[in-house]
């Protein structure tokens, strides 16, 4: 059901043995030092351990892995890499004997450092979204690291950077930051349309002391090699960020002023997976970070979502299209994701625009390095007894809508506290590789016009509805605190509107998915209310 494009990966790890099934399509294995299988190993073990230093469920399917990287981590030098990754695909998938035709999630923690995204999507990302349009596949691709060194101009001495006030340093790190994100663009292929792109939050769980330099003793941000978005026509990427460890930054030089880099992980900063050993040790381990181990954690979560609603509606899910269940993964997995309100209030301060009038721009800031926000994986696999999260997916014909039912509890009307509605649609697009516009069909949520009646409104933390309405990922989250006028079977209509982009004709179905949650924090009533009266409907008629 999940495959892994990567490195080889020593298959005979015993963390890693019973869980990888290694199709070594292009002969890569015989020629990779064991000692040198550091990076394929690593997103194996994340994948289906998460990080060991959690001790979280291993995952209960195997995964189907295909070395792509060789003997000094480098692609085969004999092949184009696009077509090594489009053979890679259809021999899993498709033709008469397809090695792993299940397989709906691919996870890519690769790319191009040649390739940086300045516009034009690259022949890389191209294949990716029609390979995922095709064939009913979601990719997710790290938005790639940029190792480079980072001027901090404020400070002339290494003393003076580590002495600094913790608020000021973070201040001094971001605007070095934001002075160079026309450098610390993302790496091909993260400019993927259908794909979703995952970038680095220094969140890991390590309590140890720390060799270097933390830029963000007090904010869930973004890393500072994790490449920055927008994504390709100004839209949002990365599209959210997942642990990718807290990163360092460590000393390079001070000529004229102090230059840091960010630190490689380890057991101070780091992941802990399994790992290649100079030994004979089996249960070696080690450390990893960034945003290929961001995006690995990112496939656990998908698959997790996945299996919860095998569990949970068993045939009844199963039996929908490998699109439809893509499409309605991938709604899941965004629709948890949130800017967290301290960092998204920092990066607003910090780089501003200051005038406050002009909030897009500064949303502009915010989403480069935040995407739609931090994915809370358990929240994404699970609902709770204050929270009702329920989905519908299906084929949307061309110019058509669907109409999504939601049944609104009576508690939203018995008291004012904090409640929210909030909606996101994805979907799988055809792609029009010659025209400007690429993107051949667009979905978005209409506001429901009863949205007042709830007592909630847009929350200002998210991007704005024109800014979200540019990739395959729609969503919108409403939030209020003054008590509902709720009336018994209340419901609420969500509309999913289907458009052609700028130019272009498709007819055919489009595959897409929708997740929406209601939530007041602390009301315990809201699932069962919900549950008591939700129909169960696993196709939206159109």
């Amino acid at each position: 059901m999940l495959a892994l494009l990567d490195g080889v990966p020593v298959s005979a790890h015993a963390l890693l043995q019973k869980h990888l099934i290694v199709d070594d399509q292009f002969e890569l294995e015989p020629n990779a030092v064991v000692k040198d299988r550091q990076h394929g190993t690593a997103m194996a073990s994340l994948i289906i351990h998460g990080d060991r230093n959690l001790l979280g469920r291993e995952l209960p399917r195997r995964i189907h892995v295909i070395p792509v990287l060789g003997a000094n981590k480098r692609f085969p030098d004999d092949r184009l890499l696009v077509d090594l990754i489009y053979q890679a695909i259809t021999t899993m998938v498709a033709g008469a004997a397809p090695a792993a035709p299940n397989v709906i999630l691919v996870n890519l923690s690769l790319g191009n450092l040649r390739r940086p995204f300045h516009g034009q999507i690259s022949a890389w990302a191209r294949l990716i979204d029609r390979l995922a349009y095709q064939y009913g596949l979601l990719f997710l691709v790290s938005a790639g690291n940029v190792g480079k060194s980072l001027p901090m101009n404020s400070y002339e001495t290494l003393s003076a950077f580590e002495d600094a006030n913790a608020q000021d340093r973070a201040t001094q790190v971001l605007r070095a930051i934001d002075a160079e994100k026309a450098e610390r663009r993302l790496i091909s292929p993260a400019e993927t349309v259908n794909g979703l792109t995952i970038g680095a939050a220094n969140i890991d769980n390590v309590s140890l002391g720390r060799r270097h330099i933390d830029p963000y003793v007090d904010l869930i941000m973004t890393n500072p090699s994790s490449a920055l978005g927008p994504g390709f026509a100004n839209s949002v990427k990365p599209d959210v960020l997942m642990p990718g460890s807290r990163e360092h930054l460590a000393f390079r030089k001070n000529v004229p002023h102090v230059f840091v880099e960010p630190a490689s992980a380890s057991r101070f900063a780091g992941l802990k997976v399994a790992a290649p050993s100079s030994t004979t040790q089996e249960h070696f381990e080690g450390y990893t970070n960034g945003t290929s181990a961001a995006c690995a954690l990112a496939s656990r979560t998908c698959h997790r979502i996945h299996d919860a609603l095998e569990a949970t509606y068993g045939e009844g899910f199963m039996r929908l299209s490998k699109h439809e269940r893509a499409a309605l993964i991938k709604a899941l997995f965004v629709h948890t994701a949130t800017w967290p309100e301290a960092t998204a209030e920092f990066i607003r301060q910090t780089v501003g625009p200051a005038d406050g009038k002009l909030h897009v721009q500064q949303k502009d800031n915010i989403r480069r390095l935040l995407g739609f926000g931090v994915v809370s994986a358990d929240d994404a696999v699970a609902c709770a007894a204050d929270r009702a999260t329920f989905w519908a997916c299906g084929q949307l014909d061309r110019d058509k809508i669907a109409t999504i039912e939601i049944p609104i509890p009576l508690v939203f009307g018995a008291k004012a506290q904090p409640h929210s509605l909030s909606g996101t649609v994805a979907w799988m697009t055809p792609v029009s590789p010659g025209r400007r516009s690429y993107r051949a069909v667009r979905l978005k949520l209409i506001e429901p016009t009863e949205i007042a009646t709830l007592g909630v409104k847009a929350h200002g933390n998210q991007p704005n509805g024109d800014q979200t309405n540019r990739g395959t990922v729609f969503t919108r989250r409403w939030t209020g605190s003054k008590a509902a006028a709720v009336s018994n079977s209340m419901s609420i209509q969500l509309i999913v509107q289907r458009n052609s982009d700028q130019g272009v004709v498709i007819d055919e179905p489009i595959p897409f998915g929708v997740a929406v949650t209601l939530a007041m924090p602390g009301v315990v009533e809201i699932y069962d209310q919900v549950k008591q009266r939700l129909a169960l409907i696993t196709r939206v008629s159109t």
